[in-house]
């Protein structure tokens, strides 16, 4: 494996794993405002989880913006001046939303606001990161005087967009929802499992569709990545297979009477989209944002590539045992789940 290979695949792993925890994190905080009034229980376990899992959130968004600078510093530059706008709209809604969830553990008459302000962050963080993968397809792009330009205008005319936005929007909120039934089950409220699982049978569906609409609406200039999703035929089916397995078993009634097995459901989605995400990935390379800036041209110089290396590798031995703990403590321990 050569170094650009190693740097993009590290890179991708970030990207995975932060989509993954992003999308459980603010989809919580979605669903916590939504059910705050009209199913207080569901609201709490939504709310129980969003309390430590912020942080841990956050912590991988720094180490895929370090992994970019740092393993493609010349992608960063182009990506920081063509999505300067939608980056920096991130970053305040970041702020707020951490400033509120920081506050609310002090001062208990800001919690109404924090559930407000998580809930609308939570759809509008999500939708403005994933107006990233049609803008990296190309059709937006122009040069002006050796600087790549956003074409704004055409931009938000443009059906991909949306229809990328909404496969984020119902992407989060599928998976934040079948993990909280799954976690409900944990904490040992079937009530509220049962709830959040009858959520998860409904977006599902929805959010494959969004999936299969958001191809059928590519602007001319990104029709390459449909040819080559097409060569990466035999992942994309595997990971339709693993969404199957996953949402079939939401229908299964165990020995104890309890419908759905959350657990595997859980596992065999995040798997799907690690499948598809994979095969993406895959069809898009060599770009980064195409047809301007491939991975090769971005990529930063050995002796960097081997000093960044090194520092992941010392990073991953120090902050694994912090998440195996994280996982213990605030995942698996009946103490903390069953807090009323």
């Amino acid at each position: 494996m050569s170094d650009t290979q190693l740097a993009i695949t590290i890179l991708w792993c970030f990207i995975f794993i932060y989509s993954i925890a992003g999308s459980i994190d603010f989809g919580a905080g979605f669903w916590s405002m939504v059910f705050s009034r009209r199913n207080p229980h569901a609201a709490d376990i939504a709310n129980r989880f969003l309390s430590p899992s912020w942080e841990v959130t956050n912590v991988f968004l720094v180490l895929l913006v370090v992994a970019l600078v740092g393993f493609f510093p010349r992608a960063a530059y182009v990506l920081g001046t063509l999505l300067l706008v939608p980056v920096s709209l991130v970053l305040v809604l970041l702020l707020f939303r951490s400033a509120f969830i920081v506050y609310s553990y002090s001062v208990q008459k800001h919690e109404l606001a924090l559930r407000i302000v998580s809930g609308v962050t939570g759809l509008l963080i999500p939708g403005l990161l994933v107006s990233v993968l049609p803008i990296s397809l190309g059709g937006f792009i122009h040069m002006s005087q050796g600087f790549p330009q956003l074409e704004f205008g055409k931009l938000l005319t443009s059906a991909t967009l949306y229809a990328h936005v909404g496969f984020g929007i119902l992407t989060e909120l599928f998976l934040s929802a079948l993990f909280l039934s799954d976690y409900g089950r944990e904490a040992g409220d079937e009530q509220v499992s049962q709830h959040y699982r009858s959520i998860a049978v409904v977006l599902g569906p929805l959010a494959l569709a969004m999936a299969v609409l958001a191809t059928f609406t590519m602007v001319p200039e990104a029709l390459w990545i449909v040819a080559r999703m097409q060569e990466q035929s035999m992942w994309f089916l595997l990971s339709v297979v693993a969404f199957a397995i996953g949402y079939g078993a939401l229908w299964i009634r165990r020995k104890n009477g309890r419908k759905g097995w959350l657990r595997l459901s859980v596992v065999a989605v995040i798997l799907q989209f690690a499948l598809a995400s994979y095969a993406y990935g895959r069809a898009h390379m060599p770009y980064i944002v195409h047809p301007d800036l491939t991975v090769e041209a971005g990529f930063t110089n050995h002796s960097m590539f081997v000093s960044l290396l090194w520092g992941y590798g010392f990073g991953t031995v120090i902050l694994l045992p912090v998440f195996i703990l994280f996982w213990w403590l605030f995942l698996k321990d009946k103490r903390y789940l069953r807090t009323k």
